[in-house]
C-alpha cells in the first residue's frame, strides 16, 4: 500500500517538474540591487481588470446589464403574447397597448387652428409642389411641401411622409425620388420638416447657418433629455406635428378621407410606426428601417435617439411588436436592409414573425408584408418600387409600379419660408420653450411642496428611489477580489473589485496608510474621470492618505475603467430610460456597496465614512448619501446646482462630448447619463441636499447648467430649501459653499471635525 502511494507522489512530482522546473529556473535567481532596482522601476498598472479573462472588457459591462434587465421584461411580455389565442384576446391587447402609449407620451393637447398657409408654388410636369406652413401648436410652426397631381379625378389618396435623419429632410434626391414617383402615380404627399431638420431646427444659429448644437440627431438627443427630466418624450412632438399634417391633409378637397398613408425612413420609420399604431385615419402604414426599441436591437445596435423610446416603455411590456399589431389587420408594409449600421434586420424578422400572428387571427394575414435587401442603410431600388406598389395596391391605383427617372428639383428651390428657417422667419415657440412651460408647472408643485418639509423630505427618499431606478444593496454581499498591489512611501495601493448589482464587478483601489493605527477615517473617492485620475503619487488621493484617510478610489458602472466602449455613448442613458432605471441611480448602488465594504475592513472606522464627487459624480453621490445614512459627509466639487437650470435654460453643457474635429455640422456627442427621466415631477439636486440634513455637506465650485460657475443669484435661488432645511434641523454650520480653489483636504478636513 506504502509502495503504491510513493510510486503515485513520484509520478506527480515528475509530471510538476516537467510543466514548471524550468521555467522556474528561469525566473528565479539570486536577490541583488540590480533585480531589486528593476522591481522599483516597474511602472503601476491601476487597471483592477488587468489580466482577468472574465472581465476582459469592461467597457460593455454597464451596457449588458441595462440589456439583461431589459431580456428579463421581453420575456414576461413573450409569455403574454403566448396567450393570446383568439380574435377577442387580440383586440384587447391592443386596446392595452394603445393606452399605455398614450400613457407614455403623455396627453396630446386639443387640437387649435392649423392657420395654414401657402407660401409659394411650384408647377412641374404632371404636378405643382405647394409650400406649407402650418401650426401644430398655437406658435409651433411645421414647414413642409405638398405634392399635387394634375388631373385628379375626384379624390385622391394622400401619404405623409416623416423624414428620417438628413438635416435637409425632404429636399435630399433621395426623397425627391420617392415624392416624385408618388405623385406621379397620382398620390397626393405632404413631406414635411421634423423637429431639428431642413426648416425646423431647434437651436438655429444664424451666424453659422447651422444648429449650434449639432445635426438632426444630435439635436433631438439635445431637447430630448430635457423633455425626459420633466417626464415626458420629445417623441410626442414628431408624432404630434405627423398627426396635424394629416388633419391638414383632411382640409384640403383633393384628398380622400379614407385613402390616408404614412411612411417614413429611418428615424422617419420610427415616427410613422408610432402615428400608424396612434391615429386610426391611417389606413396604409409603411415603416422603412426604423429604430424604434426591440430586444435584438438593444443587443446589437443600441438605442439610436431620444424620439425612439418612452420612459418605462420596456417595463410596461410595449416593444415595436406591439406597434405592429396594434394597427391589424390595416395594411403595413415592413422594409429593411441586411447590413444595416445602425439597425438589426434580425429585430425586423422577429417582429415581423410575431406580428403576422395578430393580422391572422384579425382575418388579413396578408395586410402584413415585410420586403428586404442587401444593402447599408439605404432605400435601395427594390425597397422603393415595393412600397409604390403596397400604396397602389392599397389605394386601388392601377397602372405601372416602377420607378421613373426622378425630376430634381434644387434645394434651394424646396425652402418654404423666405428666410429657410421657422425661427427667422416667424420665430415662434421651438420644443424648449413648450417643455419650460409645461416644467414650470412642475416647479410650482415643488415649490409648494417644499413648505412641509418633514413631510417633503420623507416623500423625496420614496419617490427618489422609485424614479432613478435605485436598488438598496444587502450589505455583506460585496465578496472582495484582489488582484494587485503596489507598496508606495507609506501606503499601499490595492487593486480590488467588488460584486455589483448584476452580473458586473465594481473596480477599487484602495489606499492604506502604513501609520500602525487601528482605526481610520474613510473616504469614497469618485471622479468623473475615473479612480486613476488622481492616483498616482503626489496628487490629490496621496495627500489624504497622508493625512491618515483609508481611500478607495471607485469606479461606479460606467465611469472610468467600466466606461462604455461596447456602443454610442447615448446608448446606456436611454436604455436605461426605457427599462424605468438611471444610470444615476445603478452608480448611488455602486457607491453605497463601496461603503459597506469599507465598513468590512477591520482598519476602518465605520462611523467616519465620508465621501468625495467631482463633477458629474456629484450627482450620484448625492442619490446615494439621501438613501444611506451611513455616509457620515459628503464634499461635491464641481456639481451641477440642479436639473431645474437644465430644463429652464435653452442651451446646457452637461452631457456633452465635443468631438475631435467637430466643426459646426457635428460638434458634439450628447449622453443622458448624467441624468435621471421623470426627475422633476418629484424631486431635484436641491431635494437631496434637504435628505442629508444634519449631516455634514459641502459645495465647492458649484457650476451652472453651462459648467461655468454658478452666480450667487443662481445658488441663492437654488439653494433656498436646502439652506431652510439645515436652519430647520439646527444645523446651518454643517452645510456650507465654498470656492473652487478650496484644495481637496481642507474640504475634507472641515467634513471630518
Amino acid at each position: 500500500m506504502k509502495s503504491g502511494w510513493r510510486k503515485y507522489l513520484i509520478a506527480i512530482i515528475s509530471v510538476f517538474s516537467f510543466f514548471t522546473l524550468e521555467p522556474l529556473t528561469a525566473q528565479v535567481t539570486s536577490p541583488n540591487k540590480s533585480t531589486d532596482l528593476q522591481l522599483k522601476k516597474d511602472e503601476e498598472n491601476l487597471d483592477v481588470f488587468q489580466q482577468w479573462i472574465r472581465w476582459n472588457n469592461p467597457g460593455s459591462m454597464l451596457i449588458n446589464h441595462l440589456i439583461k434587465e431589459a431580456s428579463d421584461f421581453y420575456d414576461l411580455r413573450d409569455k403574454e403574447i403566448e396567450k393570446l389565442n383568439s380574435k377577442d384576446t387580440w383586440i384587447k391587447r391592443q386596446a392595452t397597448v394603445r393606452n399605455k402609449l398614450k400613457e407614455f407620451i403623455g396627453p396630446f393637447p386639443q387640437k387649435g387652428a392649423l392657420n395654414p398657409r401657402i407660401t409659394g408654388v411650384i408647377k412641374r410636369d404632371g404636378y405643382r409642389i405647394e409650400k406649407i406652413v402650418y401650426e401644430s401648436l398655437p406658435g409651433f410652426y411645421v414647414t413642409g411641401c405638398l405634392y399635387i397631381p394634375e388631373k385628379i379625378k375626384g379624390k385622391a389618396p394622400a401619404i405623409l411622409n416623416v423624414i428620417g435623419h438628413n438635416q435637409e429632410s425632404f429636399r435630399n434626391e433621395l426623397y425627391q425620388v420617392i415624392n416624385f414617383n408618388l405623385v406621379k402615380k397620382g398620390i397626393i404627399v405632404f413631406a414635411i420638416d421634423p423637429p431639428g431638420q431642413g426648416e425646423h431646427v431647434q437651436y438655429y444659429d444664424p451666424e453659422i447657418k447651422l444648429s449650434s448644437v449639432g445635426y438632426s440627431v444630435i439635436e433631438h438627443c439635445y431637447f430630448g433629455n430635457q423633455c425626459f427630466l420633466s417626464g415626458s418624450s420629445c417623441a410626442k412632438y414628431f408624432i404630434w406635428d405627423g398627426m396635424r399634417a394629416i388633419d391638414y391633409l383632411l382640409t384640403r378637397n383633393e384628398v380622400d378621407r379614407e385613402r390616408i398613408g404614412v411612411t417614413g425612413f429611418s428615424g422617419g420609420g420610427t415616427v410613422t410606426s408610432y402615428i400608424g399604431a396612434l391615429d386610426d385615419r391611417v389606413k396604409v402604414s409603411v415603416p422603412c428601417s426604423w429604430a424604434t426599441v426591440s430586444r435584438r436591437q438593444l443587443e446589437t445596435k443600441g438605442m439610436q435617439d431620444a424620439e425612439t423610446g418612452f420612459y418605462r416603455q420596456v417595463a410596461e411590456g410595449i416593444t415595436f411588436e406591439d406597434l405592429l399589431e396594434v394597427r391589424a389587420p390595416k395594411p403595413t408594409l415592413l422594409s429593411f436592409v441586411s447590413r444595416d449600421e445602425y439597425l438589426c434586420l434580425q429585430g425586423a424578422r422577429e417582429a415581423f414573425k410575431e406580428a403576422k400572428k395578430a393580422f391572422e387571427m384579425l382575418g388579413k394575414e396578408d395586410n402584413l408584408v415585410m420586403v428586404e435587401d442587401d444593402s447599408k442603410h439605404w432605400m435601395t431600388p427594390k425597397i422603393r418600387i415595393a412600397i409604390y406598389g403596397f400604396f397602389m395596391k392599397n389605394f386601388n391605383i392601377s397602372g405601372d409600379t416602377s420607378e421613373l427617372e426622378a425630376d430634381i428639383i434644387p434645394r434651394d428651390d424646396l425652402t418654404v419660408t423666405p428666410t429657410g428657417q421657422i425661427s427667422t422667419f416667424l420665430g415662434g415657440d421651438m420644443i424648449f420653450d413648450i417643455n419650460k412651460r409645461e416644467t414650470q408647472n412642475l416647479l410650482d408643485n415643488l415649490s409648494n411642496a417644499r413648505i412641509d418639509i418633514e413631510k417633503h423630505l420623507a416623500a423625496v427618499k420614496v419617490k427618489a428611489k422609485e424614479i432613478s431606478g435605485y436598488i438598496t444593496p444587502v450589505p455583506g454581499s460585496e465578496e472582495p477580489f484582489i488582484n494587485g498591489r503596489y507598496q508606495r512611501d507609506g501606503y499601499t495601493v490595492g487593486k480590488y473589485a467588488i460584486r455589483g448589482e448584476g452580473n458586473y464587478a465594481i473596480p477599487i483601489l484602495l489606499f492604506v496608510p502604513d501609520d500602525h493605527n487601528q482605526k481610520h477615517p474613510a473616504i469614497v473617492y469618485l471622479n468623473s474621470k475615473g479612480k486613476a485620475a488622481e492616483a498616482k503619487p503626489n496628487c490629490e488621493i496621496e495627500k489624504l492618505v497622508r493625512k491618515g484617510y483609508i481611500v478607495a478610489a471607485t469606479d461606479p458602472i460606467g465611469v472610468g475603467e467600466t466606461a462604455n466602449t461596447a456602443a454610442r455613448g447615448i446608448t446606456d442613458g436611454y436604455t436605461a430610460v426605457i427599462i424605468g432605471r438611471s444610470v444615476v441611480g445603478l452608480q448611488a448602488g455602486d457607491i453605497v456597496r463601496t461603503v459597506n465594504y469599507l465598513k468590512s475592513l477591520n482598519g476602518v472606522d465605520t462611523l467616519n465614512i465620508g465621501a468625495i464627487g467631482i463633477n458629474e459624480m456629484c450627482i450620484p453621490l448625492l442619490h446615494a448619501a439621501a438613501f444611506d445614512a451611513s455616509i457620515k459627509n459628503i464634499t461635491l466639487i464641481g456639481s451641477l446646482i440642479s436639473f431645474r437650470s437644465v430644463v429652464m435654460n435653452r442651451f446646457y453643457k452637461i452631457g456633452l462630448t465635443p468631438r475631435e474635429g467637430g466643426g459646426n455640422w457635428h460638434p458634439n456627442e450628447v449622453d443622458f447619463s448624467w441624468g435621471v427621466a421623470g426627475v422633476l415631477t418629484a424631486y431635484d439636486l436641491p431635494d437631496l441636499i434637504g435628505c442629508i440634513a444634519p449631516r455634514r455637506i459641502q459645495l465647492a465650485g458649484t457650476r451652472d447648467q453651462m459648467l461655468e460657475p454658478a452666480s450667487e443669484e443662481l445658488i441663492n435661488k437654488d439653494m433656498e430649501f436646502p439652506v431652510a432645511v439645515y436652519a430647520f434641523k439646527k444645523a446651518s454650520e454643517n452645510f456650507r459653499i465654498v470656492k473652487s480653489d478650496t484644495s481637496p483636504v481642507s474640504l475634507v478636513e472641515w467634513s471630518f471635525k
